[in-house]
Order: C-alpha cells, then structure tokens, then sequence
C-alpha cells in the first residue's frame, strides 16, 4: 500500500481524513479518503501500489471491460452506453468538427468506433488487454496499451478524451502534462469525472457508488479539477453534466445499502438529484472541455 504525507496533486501537508468507505462493488475491503486543505482534492489514501490495482478490475462485473456478458444489468448498461456515445460525439464535434482523437481508457472501443465512422482519425489506449484486443479485432482500430501514450509525437491529436478515467490515474499530474503535449495548439482536452459534491454523493456519503475505491484514487469536484487542469496549463471552457450517471450510480448506491427494489429506487432518486442539480450544477458526474493557455 502507498500512504501520502502530502497532497499527490499540489503537495501540501494541508491533508485531513474526510471520510472512510469500503469497497462495496468487490473486495469489501476497508479504505480511508483524506482531503488537501488547499487544493481541496480527496485521495484514496493509502491506496493498491501500481502493480497490484489491476487486480481490482479483474472481475466480470466491471462492466466497461466486459463486452459480452448478457446479464440485465449488462444490457441496460449497454442500450445506456449506445445514448450517450452520440451525446459525446456530439460534445466533442461542438468544438472539433473532423480530425484526430486518442481516447485514452477506450474500453471495448465503441465510442472510438463511432469517431472512426464518421471519418476521424481514432486511437485508443486501453490498459486491460482483454478490452483493448477486443476493440482492436472487432472493430479493426489502432489501440495500444498504457506504455503508448510516452511514445507518441508531440502535437499529434486534436482531441485527447478521457471518460471516467482520471479518478483511475496514480499520478493526475503526469498524465495532464502527457495530453498537454499530445494535443495540437487548438485541441482539446475532455475529461468526465465523478463529481463529489453531487446530490448523490451528499445522499448516499459512503455508499455512493460514484467512489468506486480502490479503482478510484481521485474524488474531483469543480474546484479541485479546475485547479489541476490550471496547474498543469489548461482552461476550462465548457462544464457539462452527465445526467444518466446519476440514474446508475444511485441504482448501485441502493444495492450497497441492501435496498429493497434498488433498481426502482436508484432511477426515482437519480432523476430527483438530477433536478436538484438544475439549480448549482452538481450533478453526479461532469464533462470538462478544456484547452491549453495561449
């Protein structure tokens, strides 16, 4: 296990418990969050050392890994996924209408292929070889593994995408300085994470399914990824809900606290929290569009 001292994004010493959860979705394993007093990022800590976290996804149930499961869960997953692949193309061709993406944590590659259909130029990094060959041999696209990204030249893409993925990251600062070196001029950085000062999050507090540890090292809010993004030479310029998150995540939520119905009550209160989001904008997971700093 690796245990901080100091902030891993802005290295304070400023650094407090804030809140202690279990992995409900596999190891039931206890775990510990801290939050930096002055970037106001929550960590896992400690956390898995980098050699031993992909244990922590090598179950069937992790859905983003797992094309061929025909399980309920799978399936509504799934029609959900095909939604918003064309809400995202749409986000992202609000910005860029045509060139090269590298969707980093691709996955089984769907939403790489619709980009590859509609013309661009779509590379994808995937560190689960399972998902990566699958998105390579179905659907016939470049995908490497995580050992790419130091590899690729400089100014390559238009945009670099990452999808629920950052939270993943050991080091979020590395990996910005990579997609700022990666990205051309006018590219753009899209980044989805969970957000915890959600409806949700505040509902369910260690039960939130949205903190997913240890999987997810960071819990970013608005604040504490603007200032990452900030240090690390970005602005934001869009910040975009992700209203089905909430749906799924309080679904999971419900079945961590033994609910009744969990599936009725997770849909019913992720659209009351959605509606509650309409007024602040903390709904349960937020795109950030971002550019680099002229």
């Amino acid at each position: 296990m690796i245990t901080y001292k100091n902030c891993p994004v802005c290295g304070s010493d400023g650094i407090s418990e804030f809140l202690k959860t279990k992995d409900y979705f596999f190891t039931k394993e206890d775990y510990t969050l801290f939050k930096c007093g002055n970037c106001n990022t929550v960590f896992t800590n400690p956390r898995p050392g980098d050699k031993d976290l992909w244990k922590y996804y090598k179950t069937e149930k992790y859905l983003s890994h797992n094309a061929g499961s025909l399980t309920p869960v799978s399936i509504i997953y799934r029609f959900v996924r095909e939604i918003n692949i064309k809400k995202k193309y749409k986000i992202v061709t609000k910005y860029i209408k045509k060139g090269a993406i590298l969707d980093v944590g691709c996955g089984t590659g769907e939403l790489l292929k619709k980009f590859s259909d509609e013309g661009w130029s779509a590379t994808g990094v995937e560190p689960d070889k399972d998902a990566g060959k699958f998105a390579k041999e179905t659907y016939n696209l470049d995908i490497y593994d995580l050992n790419q990204l130091t590899n690729f030249d400089n100014n390559l893409f238009d945009v670099v995408s990452m999808w629920h993925v950052l939270e993943h990251v050991p080091r979020p600062n590395d990996r910005m300085q990579i997609v700022k070196r990666l990205l051309k001029p006018e590219g753009i950085a899209v980044i989805a994470v969970p957000n915890i000062k959600s409806k949700d999050f505040l509902h369910y507090g260690k039960y939130w399914a949205g903190l997913d540890v240890p999987r997810h090292l960071y819990h970013f809010d608005a604040g504490s990824i603007s200032y990452l993004l900030d240090k690390s030479g970005f602005e934001i310029i869009d910040e975009i809900p992700m209203k089905f998150d909430a749906l799924f995540v309080s679904w999971l939520s419900e079945k961590y606290i033994n609910s009744t119905l969990p599936f009725v009550k997770g849909v019913l209160k992720g659209l009351f929290f959605n509606l509650k989001a309409k007024k602040d904008g903390e709904y349960s997971s937020k795109i950030f569009i971002s550019r680099l700093k002229k």
